[in-house]
């Protein structure tokens, strides 16, 4: 069975077999969060007719594919099985650790466990039944234990901000086959901020690790790599619009997009210092877009602190 996979390049705090066993049940059961497998997508202009400006979203560029998956719509269901140009991939959202996240899932698809490794989607495939934490893209039990998805970029920003950006983006429709009420968050709200999303509200599962460093539901703009895992608060990020970082020997720069309201994680080995300028980064007398520095681009995505935490407790972190 093929599946884009390589042996894991993300740093592992635990065994994956304590990974594994640390597994817990989130209410529902195998397949009890149904997964959208066959998605149907509308234009931008039909979109405005279910979105506000301030709904969340998740967007995708790639294969020349522009696409938003509501949050509101993903609450209920957690993984979309697409096709972006010619790969066929997995938009994933997990709910309980503010996480969205894209993978190329080759023959086969995903789906919902209905368990939680660090209260984050325990994911399934359905042909080898390989179990996966969103968070660590890397397979904890079945014949995939020990590899790691390939990953792609998925923005968390609003409505308003994608459509503003990219007038022409399909949009994933309500019409999932499913009766939900996409009109209402079982867990709260974004705007306002409320329920089990806002500052200092409880955690609801357990995890393997806990840090003060940051407020519980934080957000911070994550990466892992070879080197380790490195966090940046992406409150400070907005304010700061470009914020220095390190793992090990190694430099990172991460900027703020004022556009979309989101941040780019980028390894910068020569220490290239960037000025912020009305909405574009100058270097050396030329001009770049925050998603377009002349640097190699880590795939960084958003996250509540307390579950990136939770799986890399040795993280770096800036603010």
């Amino acid at each position: 069975m093929r599946l884009p996979v390589t042996p894991h390049v993300v740093p592992l705090f635990y065994s994956l077999d304590e990974y594994a066993q640390q597994g817990v049940s989130g209410g529902p059961g195998k397949e009890g969060i149904p997964a959208i497998d066959t998605p149907q997508f509308v234009s931008a202009r039909s979109a405005e007719s279910f979105l506000r400006p301030e709904d969340i979203v998740f967007g995708v560029v790639l294969n020349n594919d522009i696409k938003a998956y509501p949050q509101k719509i993903l609450v209920w269901h957690e993984i979309v099985n697409d096709r972006l140009g010619h790969e066929k991939v997995s938009v994933t959202y997990c709910p309980l650790t503010g996480t969205a996240m894209g993978f190329k899932r080759g023959e086969t698809t995903f789906g919902v466990s209905g368990r939680l490794v660090n209260s984050n989607l325990l994911m399934y495939d359905r042909a080898t039944n390989s179990y996966w934490p969103q968070i660590l893209g890397t397979a904890v039990s079945g014949p995939f234990k020990g590899k790691s998805l390939e990953e792609f970029s998925v923005i968390w920003t609003t409505w308003g901000r994608w459509k503003q950006r990219y007038p022409e983006t399909a949009v994933l429709s309500e019409n999932t086959g499913y009766i939900r009420n996409y009109h209402r968050d079982p867990y709260g709200s974004y705007h306002p901020l409320s329920g089990y999303y806002a500052k200092g509200s409880s955690l609801l599962f357990p995890v393997l690790h806990r840090d003060r460093r940051f407020d519980s539901k934080a957000v911070v703009l994550g990466a892992r790599t070879r080197e380790g895992a490195i966090a940046f608060k992406k409150h400070s990020l907005r304010a700061k619009k470009i914020m220095e970082g390190s793992l090990g020997d190694k430099q990172y720069t991460a900027v703020y997009d004022p556009v979309l309201d989101t941040g780019y994680l980028y390894k910068n080995p020569d220490g290239k210092r960037f000025i912020y300028e009305k909405g574009h980064y100058t270097h050396a007398d030329r001009q770049w877009e925050a998603r377009e520095l002349p640097l190699e681009k880590v795939n960084a995505f958003d996250a509540m602190w307390f579950a990136w935490v939770a799986f890399y407790p040795k993280t770096d972190t800036y603010e």
